[in-house]
């Protein structure tokens, strides 16, 4: 009996632990992001790096990274589930987006 008790223990402390935020990244390289689509959860974060010369932003209605010049990077963390669109203000034709669960 105290065998099958350590066994229900151990059980509901591997379900009661939570889950860990994972890190993605996105390069931002020749004006595009790459990747153009990523899949995260909700809670994880995104890094966006930017290796152009000109500079670049990360900007929807649920992230804006600011500014990124080159070698410079920003990281967001997704609060909200959906289909999240971001765009670069300063090249809107550079478009990206973000599917969080």
């Amino acid at each position: 009996m105290k065998m099958t008790n350590a066994f229900l223990a151990i059980g509901f402390a591997v379900i009661a632990m939570p889950a860990w935020a994972a890190e993605h990244t996105v390069t931002i390289k020749n004006f595009a992001f790459e990747p153009a689509a990523l899949s995260v959860a909700v809670g994880d974060t995104v890094t966006f790096t930017n290796e152009d010369g000109a500079p670049h932003t990360a900007t929807g209605a649920a992230f804006d990274t600011g500014t990124l010049s080159k070698g410079k990077s920003g990281t967001v963390e997704i609060t909200e589930a959906g289909e999240l669109a971001y765009k670069c203000n300063f090249h809107p034709s550079m478009k990206g987006s973000i599917s969080a669960k």
